[in-house]
């Protein structure tokens, strides 16, 4: 229980998002309790919170998108939707009774270490101060929307917002609407846009890869069943795992996998943009995998609507009236959405991480952001990151890459005999040589513009395996990796 004169705890968790949350449900389980989890928003959630778009969906299969211990058993569809997974995360939280620890509008600003007493200090926007042996943010890669400095956006007269701040008054209905940005998030507002709107104008920087989703709504039957019988839940479940494991090999150079890939998402083009033209500027002239590849059933035909244009002449700048493009042609618009991503390679955000001899997080990591397992770095004892860098993935379950890292954590947690641990630089080297020399036959390594690489080309946000060969890496916490302190 979250006690409001407290300021020092075992474990302080940044994030209530799905990171955060099972973390926090998976340290109640083990008898832990003297932990709390600092949440900057007024609910819990992370990005399913702030992604609040019309159409926000998950494109992971339900089935894999929950925690082992917390099956989503009463999920209503395959692809589960943006408001039943808030739910699943409510519902996790009270089962847990995870609620007591989080401390809501809690903003962190700076983590730093304390050499002499041997753990965290923690300084909050509100000018509190707390105190934890461990650190363990669960802070995300895509939480800071990033919306480019393009001339003259600030004498733009209409309205503009990130998808990933959508106001809750946005009124489209008889306006002339533009999208900059055409990848994962525009891919489902954009068919709920066109909808409303009186026209819409995808400006689309680069085609995408783009796979049937197939959607599939459960029958009360078929809920009644798994919840009777749970095994019948997880027996989908390893069969989707198998099977999302096995598309790995898509993305992987020259792989049969990654032709088939091709052929899929070509057909699935061709079968749904019977109209050449717009079918060429929907092809993309990169290696499949190398962004990531989406899943929508109803974007194409999204774009043949008779109120809709897809625009691929770039965005020079903004004028009071809208948009002016490459060719100096002008294009009125009442709305502009940006669907611009997410400043991914920032991991730390603005919080300023500061550990051993005073080095920053942020000097650590100014050639790309790396780490041990994804969850450790030298000179920043007893801090373990959740879905830290290179741990995302592009054919599988994020879920379940959180739920190995968590299980690490509490082992570390509860084999600490020391004041702290701190991964050592042979172990950190040696694994983060082997991650890039194995990511060289990864098509994320290829040539073409992707939030998984940094500006020298690095990949800092990808897995470069299957979840499996992770999980055979991750699942064993071995103290020979670490440097006892404080002993």
């Amino acid at each position: 229980m979250l006690n409001a004169a407290q300021s020092t705890y075992d474990i302080v968790i940044l994030g209530a998002g799905f990171g955060g949350l099972g973390m926090a449900a998976q340290l109640k389980m083990q008898g832990i309790d003297n932990f709390i989890v600092l949440e900057r928003g007024n609910r819990i959630g992370g990005v399913w919170r702030d992604n609040a778009y019309p159409g926000a969906a998950c494109d992971t299969e339900s089935h894999l998108y929950c925690y082992s211990f917390f099956p989503h058993l009463r999920v209503s569809k395959m692809y589960a939707d943006r408001q039943e997974l808030l739910r699943y995360m409510d519902t996790l939280a009270a089962h847990y009774d995870v609620l007591p620890h989080v401390k809501l509008d809690s903003e962190l600003s700076e983590a730093r270490w304390d050499e002499n007493a041997q753990r965290w200090g923690f300084l909050l926007a509100d000018g509190s101060h707390l105190q934890g042996r461990f650190f363990v943010p669960a802070w995300g890669q895509l939480n800071k929307p990033a919306i480019p400095a393009f001339k003259g956006l600030g004498n733009f007269a209409g309205q503009y917002f990130h998808s990933a701040q959508w106001p809750a008054d946005a009124h489209l209905a008889g306006k002339k609407v533009a999208s900059i940005g055409a990848a994962a998030s525009a891919v489902q507002y954009v068919p709920e846009v066109a909808k409303e709107a009186k026209h819409l104008t995808v400006f689309q920087r680069s085609a995408n890869w783009i796979m049937p989703r197939n959607q599939i709504v459960f029958t009360p039957a078929q809920l009644d069943a798994y919840s009777a019988k749970p095994e019948l839940f997880h027996e989908s479940r390893r069969e989707l795992h198998a099977f999302r494991e096995n598309g790995f090999a898509r993305t992987r150079h020259g792989t049969e996998a990654q032709q088939e890939g091709i052929k899929m998402a070509s057909g699935h083009l061709a079968a749904q943009v019977p109209d050449a033209e717009l079918r060429a500027k929907l092809t993309p002239d990169y290696e499949f995998a190398c962004k990531r590849i989406l899943r929508s059933d109803d974007y194409y035909p999204a774009l043949m609507r008779s109120n809709v244009s897809l625009e691929t002449v770039a965005v020079d700048h903004f004028v009071p009236q809208g948009i002016v493009d490459k060719n100096g042609t002008l294009h009125e618009f009442d709305v502009v959405i940006f669907g611009t991503g997410f400043e991914s390679q920032a991991f730390q955000g603005d919080l300023q991480v500061i550990g051993r001899n005073g080095q920053t997080l942020h000097q650590r990591w100014q050639d790309g952001a790396e780490a041990y397992l994804g969850m450790t770095v030298p000179g920043f004892p007893n801090l373990f990151m959740i879905y830290g860098p290179n741990t995302n993935l592009n054919h599988n379950s994020i879920i379940t890459m959180l739920e190995i890292q968590q299980r690490y954590i509490i082992q570390a947690v509860q084999h600490l005999q020391a004041a702290a641990l701190d991964v050592t630089e042979e172990a950190f080297g040696a694994y983060n040589d082997a991650l890039q020399t194995n990511m060289q036959s990864s098509a994320f390594s290829s040539d073409c513009s992707s939030w998984y690489k940094n500006a020298a080309g690095k990949v800092i946000n990808n897995w470069s395996g299957t979840v499996d060969e992770y999980r055979a890496l991750a699942t064993d916490w071995r103290a020979s990796d670490y440097h006892l302190l404080g002993v």
